[in-house]
């Protein structure tokens, strides 16, 4: 039997999340040294949340190589039909 489509998980809707649970704040504090155990769980400090953007370096580095590479190639190229 099918899965319906509006019960589907979508991996394009699975953003970053913005917001951590109180247990993962505390694990931020605690690995920045500003957690103790005398301190209440309630009314924690606000966490930064590490955004990570992945591929625009590679992408364009690859760019920059790949415009290198097809005149390097471009020279064998053009002698293999010669020595047919």
């Amino acid at each position: 039997m099918s899965l319906h489509p509006s019960l589907r998980v979508d991996k394009a809707g699975a953003s970053q999340r913005t917001v951590f649970s109180r247990v993962e704040r505390i694990k931020e504090l605690m690995k920045k040294g500003q957690w103790s155990d005398e301190k209440t769980v309630t009314n924690l400090p606000k966490t930064k949340v590490a955004r990570v953007k992945a591929g625009k370096k590679k992408a364009k580095e690859a760019a920059k190589e790949g415009d290198a590479k097809p005149a390097a190639a471009a020279k064998p190229a053009a002698a293999a039909p010669a020595k047919k």
